[in-house]
């Protein structure tokens, strides 16, 4: 699905149904440097069973138009516009790392029917040597996520889905970002310290799924992030790291549709 907001073109899967404004929404955001496609199996579940879906591409990332945006807010601001646009102002909101933080602070001001949480942390610094690497477009930046981003099971083998590659996969799907995204991304995730305030702020029903072996966004960080939301439940994938949808993709579907 394209849609055109504020004169640029963007792209929102679907899942493989069409969108119907009859029914409930829900919008997948994605981490840094990533785009639609971590949200693949989550995202088709939800299209077959009742359900709008709009996995965005945010801006300058996979199919959609840039450049990307430089903030936590302009990104929260683009994906309010992009939700009005569809005709799905209300949509349940699942976010994964930089989508998780984008996703808190969409949440924070009212219109989210509910908000599932994957990945984030009440602070989320990122390591200078990272940051560094992805402004000077280093492959090592890539290496790092890879490293730090899956759990050592996913680091072995095991994917769910025949013949993938779990590691091999994000790193392929990190070496597509364009120009900046990666190192832009991370600087906005690093200098956004509002997490705590809007966290207070969030009246919709609220899940903050950990994963138990995530060495980025530890679980001692989403827990104190969950304790600053009014009634959030939270739920242990054990074992999964960083990359929880594709590590554990059925636990983590379950764990979602709790919520949304």
């Amino acid at each position: 699905m394209k849609l055109n907001v504020e004169g640029r073109e963007i792209f929102a899967a679907t899942g493989g149904k069409e969108f119907d404004p009859a029914k409930p929404s829900v919008a997948f955001l994605h981490g840094a440097g990533m785009d639609h496609t971590v949200w693949m199996l989550q995202a088709r579940w939800f299209a077959h069973h009742g359900r709008n879906v709009l996995a965005f591409d945010l801006p300058g990332h996979g199919r959609s138009q840039g450049p990307g945006l430089a903030s936590i807010e302009a990104m929260a601001d683009f994906v309010a516009a992009a939700l009005k646009s569809a005709g799905a102002p209300d949509a349940a909101l699942a976010g994964h790392s930089m989508g998780a933080l984008v996703a808190l602070e969409l949440a924070s001001r009212g219109t989210a029917r509910a908000l599932a949480l994957l990945g984030a942390a009440e602070a989320m610094p990122v390591h200078p040597k990272l940051l560094g690497a992805a402004r000077n477009g280093d492959h090592a930046a890539i290496d790092m996520i890879a490293d730090w981003g899956f759990g050592r099971g996913a680091q072995l083998g095991g994917a769910q889905s025949p013949g993938t590659w779990m590691v091999g996969g994000g790193v392929r799907l990190l070496e597509t970002a364009k120009g900046p995204a990666l190192g832009d991304d991370l600087a906005a995730c690093d200098s956004y310290k509002a997490a705590p305030q809007a966290a207070a702020k969030v009246k919709c029903p609220a899940l903050i799924v950990i994963g138990t072996a995530d060495r980025m966004t530890p679980p001692s960080g989403a827990r104190a992030l969950a304790a600053k939301i009014s009634g959030a439940r939270t739920v242990d994938i054990a074992g999964a790291g960083h990359m929880m949808m594709v590590e554990k993709p059925d636990a983590t579907l379950d764990a979602l549709a709790g919520i949304l």
